[in-house]
C-alpha cells in the first residue's frame, strides 16, 4: 500500500484538505479520507489526473514542418494533410516507438495520465502489410510499457479516399483497411495490449464519414460493443460538404438520423455544426473531443462550446497533431475561442464553479469515458491517476479553492507538474519522467535518422 498525503485535493463533492489517499498494489485507490494526519508522501496540491482523449503520435515529429506558405493560394487543412502524408513515408517501426514514448512522456509531464491513441498507421510505405498484421500496434503498446502510461489504443478503420468511395491515393495507403481486414488487425491490437498493466484498454475508430462506408460503420459499432468508440465529424467545410451532397445531411445530421449516438461515442472536433445540430448531439450523452490547439494551428473553426455546455454536453480534451502537448494551453484555448466569439468572460463558468474548474472537470468525467478507464475522480476503487503541483510558486502561491485552478488554467506555463502516477505508478518525479533523458535521446536519434532519408 502507498500512502500519499495531501495539503488541498480535488474531490469528487469539492475542495478538501489534509487528504490522505491510499493506493493498492493493483493500482486503484484504495482508501480517500479528508482530514486525515499526514503520513507517506506529502504534497502540497493532489488533482485526478485527466485522459489525453485524441492522439497521432507520428505527427508529432512534423511539428514545425508545415508553416511555410505552399504553391496554392490558401494554406489549409488540406494542403498541410499532404505534407502529413509525404511525412508518414518516411517512418519505420522504430521510428513509430520512439515518437510514441517522446509524446507519452511529454503528455505524463504536463499532467496527463492516458493516452487515447487513434492509430491509423497501420502499413508499410505504399500499403504493403508487414508480416505481422499488428506491428506498429505493437510499437504504440511498447511505448506505453516503456513511459508508464495509461493506454487505451484505438485502431482506426480507413477504408476509401471519400465519401464517393474513391480508392485511397498517394499516402494514405499504409491506413487502408477492408472491414475484414479491420477486424483482423484490431485482434492484433488487442493481443498487443496482453503484455501491458490491466488499466490498458481497447477501442475501434471508424475514421470519419468521408473514409468509412455507412455499412462499415454499423460493423465497428458491433466489434467491440463493450468498449469506446471515436470517430472525426464535421471538421472542416469541404467535409461537410461532401458528405450533404452524397447523403442528403450534413455529417451530424446524418449520424443522427442514421444511428444512436450516446456516451460511448466520442466524435473528435465538432467544429462545423448548426445550433440545432450542437443540441441534438449534446442530448445524447457523447463526448464532444476537442483539441483546441490543433484546431486553431489547422484552421478548423471554432467550437459551439457554450450551445453544446448549455444543452447539457460533455466535452472533453485531446493533443491531436500534437504541435504541443500542454493540458493547461488545451483549456486555455478552448475558453479563450469561446470569449473571441461571444466578446465576453468567464464564458464557460457556471453558477458556483469557475471557468477552470468547469474546464477541467468535464476535462475528467468525459476523459475518462473516452478512455473506456475507470478514473476521472479521486475516490476508492478508480484507478490511481494522480497529479500532484506545489504551491511554492508565483502561479498557485496563495491561492485557494477554485483560484488553484483558475490559476493553473489562465496564467500557467511549465514546471508546475511535479509528480504523476498512472494507474498507482509514479512515472512523473519532481517534473521530469524518470526516463526523460533516455526518451529524449532515442528521439533525437530518430529525428537525426529521418532527416537523412528525407
Amino acid at each position: 500500500m502507498t500512502t500519499i498525503w495531501a495539503e488541498r485535493a480535488l474531490l469528487p463533492d469539492g475542495w478538501a484538505e489534509a487528504v490522505g489517499i491510499e493506493v493498492g498494489a493493483d493500482g486503484r485507490i484504495a482508501r480517500v479520507e479528508a482530514g486525515a494526519a499526514p503520513s507517506g508522501d506529502r504534497y502540497d496540491l493532489v488533482l485526478p489526473a485527466m485522459a489525453n482523449l485524441h492522439s497521432h503520435a507520428f505527427q508529432r515529429a512534423m511539428a514545425g514542418l508545415s508553416e511555410a506558405r505552399g504553391p496554392e493560394p490558401r494554406d489549409t487543412f488540406w494542403t498541410w494533410r499532404q505534407i502529413m502524408y509525404r511525412f508518414l513515408d518516411h517512418l519505420t517501426p522504430a521510428d513509430v516507438e520512439a515518437i510514441a514514448a517522446l509524446v507519452q512522456m511529454e503528455m505524463l509531464e504536463a499532467g496527463f495520465a492516458t493516452n487515447v491513441e487513434f492509430h491509423y498507421l497501420h502499413h508499410q510505405p505504399g500499403g504493403t502489410r508487414y508480416d505481422n498484421v499488428g506491428e506498429l500496434s505493437e510499437r504504440i503498446a511498447a511505448a506505453a510499457a516503456r513511459t508508464g502510461i495509461g493506454l487505451t489504443l484505438l485502431p482506426v478503420h480507413y477504408q476509401f479516399g471519400g465519401v464517393d468511395r474513391r480508392p485511397l491515393g498517394p499516402g494514405q495507403q499504409r491506413f487502408g483497411t477492408t472491414p475484414d481486414d479491420f477486424a483482423v488487425l484490431l485482434d492484433g491490437a488487442e493481443a498487443a495490449l496482453r503484455h501491458l498493466p490491466a488499466d490498458a484498454g481497447i477501442g475501434v475508430a471508424p475514421h470519419s464519414l468521408r473514409a468509412v462506408s455507412p455499412e462499415a460503420l454499423a460493423l465497428c459499432e458491433t466489434l467491440r460493443p463493450d468498449r469506446p468508440l471515436h470517430m472525426h465529424l464535421a471538421e472542416q467545410i469541404p467535409e461537410v460538404e461532401e458528405v450533404e451532397a452524397a447523403y442528403g445531411r450534413r455529417p451530424v445530421e446524418w449520424l443522427l438520423d442514421n444511428h444512436a449516438p450516446d456516451r460511448r461515442w466520442t466524435l473528435i472536433h465538432l467544429t462545423h455544426m448548426s445550433e440545432d445540430e450542437t443540441r441534438r448531439l449534446a442530448a445524447t450523452g457523447a463526448v464532444a473531443g476537442l483539441c483546441p490547439i490543433t484546431e486553431s494551428s489547422l484552421g478548423d473553426g471554432i467550437f459551439n462550446g457554450t450551445i453544446w455546455r448549455g444543452a447539457g454536453g460533455r466535452l472533453g480534451f485531446g493533443s491531436d497533431s500534437n504541435i504541443r502537448i500542454s493540458l493547461i494551453e488545451e483549456l486555455r484555448t478552448l475558453e479563450y475561442s469561446q470569449r473571441l466569439r461571444e466578446t465576453a468572460r468567464a464564458v464557460l463558468a457556471e453558477p458556483g464553479r469557475s471557468t477552470g474548474r468547469v474546464l477541467y472537470e468535464a476535462g475528467l468525467d468525459a476523459g475518462a469515458t473516452a478512455a473506456g478507464r475507470d478514473t476521472g475522480a479521486i475516490a476508492a476503487g478508480r484507478w490511481a491517476d494522480l497529479c500532484a503541483l506545489s504551491l511554492n510558486n508565483p502561479v498557485l502561491h496563495g491561492r485557494k479553492g477554485d483560484e488553484l485552478l483558475d490559476s493553473l488554467v489562465f496564467a500557467g506555463g511549465e514546471g508546475l507538474v511535479r509528480d504523476v502516477w498512472a494507474a498507482g505508478r509514479h512515472v512523473v518525479r519532481g517534473g521530469r519522467h524518470e526516463q526523460h533523458e533516455r526518451i529524449t535521446a532515442d528521439y533525437l536519434s530518430c529525428i537525426a535518422g529521418l532527416q537523412e532519408r528525407m
